[in-house]
């Protein structure tokens, strides 16, 4: 048993584990704060430009409630799947952009060329010879 508790400690604090979980702490952080840009912001502009309408009210009502008899309104609330959507386009781009601009941070700056070794004594030596010959 302490075996496997010494594996399990080895593999929990490794870099990969330990910067994953921190990747998903700020990532459900980091969705939270565009969900509300999201539904706070940007949606409200886009129902003012549509003509004033809440998203997230639309709704296709397939059996109406009835308060008689106890039953509650069947709906298909597909303004909330729009909104949805919209959080997941959002989120989606600002990934995009934050990976894209580690990539370039990451990204090697280009070096010159390394000069060719010289060349040896006696390499240059014979060249010359030949050269002379040519003559």
């Amino acid at each position: 048993m302490g075996k496997l508790l010494k594996e399990f400690k080895d593999f929990a604090i490794k870099g990969n584990v330990m910067d994953m979980a921190i990747g998903v702490i700020i990532g459900g952080a980091f969705g939270k704060i565009v969900s509300s840009f999201v539904s706070d912001i940007i949606m409200p502009l886009i129902g003012l430009l549509v003509g004033g309408t809440d998203f997230t009210q639309w709704k296709w009502v397939l059996s109406p409630a009835n308060e008689a008899l106890g039953k509650a309104e069947v709906a298909l609330t597909y303004g909330n799947f729009i909104q949805v959507v919209f959080d997941f386009l959002i989120i989606a781009w600002c990934i995009f952009l934050v990976v894209k601009a580690i990539n370039k941070a990451k990204k090697p700056k280009e070096e010159p060329a390394p000069e060719p070794p010289a060349t040896p004594e006696d390499i240059q030596l014979l060249r010359e010879i030949r050269d002379s010959l040519k003559k």
